[in-house]
């Protein structure tokens, strides 16, 4: 059975744009162009993660929770390497070690990432030793 969400809350896909054909789509709650949702709105959370258990883009985790039927799985260090990052301004994708590495700006196009999703990190990315 499918799972029943409340109607006041408005959910669509962001699908690829005529200017980037083959980015991915992206769920999510309230989606602006750039991937900013109902949650995280501010000028700089234009990134959407690819979540490791169902291999889909979302906007944020509380998208996921809210939009998915199942728990979120942490990226293991082992695939670090995976593109999983999705910038909202240019659609290129990033490996987390990239988006980790990047001191919170596109590497492509220089959009700023909000520094604050350090916190969240583990919710996404197992934790690195050392």
């Amino acid at each position: 059975m499918a799972k029943s969400h409340s109607p006041n809350l408005l959910s669509f896909s962001l699908m690829s744009s005529p200017a980037h054909p083959t980015s991915p789509p992206v769920h999510g709650l309230n989606l602006d162009p750039q991937t900013r949702c109902l949650h995280y709105h501010s000028a700089s959370d234009i990134i959407a993660i690819k979540m490791k258990c169902c291999g889909v883009y979302y906007a944020c985790k509380d998208c996921h929770i809210a939009l998915a039927d199942h728990p979120i799985e942490v990226w293991p260090l082992s695939e670090w390497n995976e593109k999983v990052i999705l910038c909202g301004a240019c659609r290129k994708e990033l490996t987390i070690s990239e988006y980790l590495q990047c001191n919170s700006r596109c590497p492509l196009c220089s959009a700023p990432f909000n520094p604050s999703c350090r916190n969240h990190h583990h919710f996404y990315f197992e934790a690195s030793i050392g």
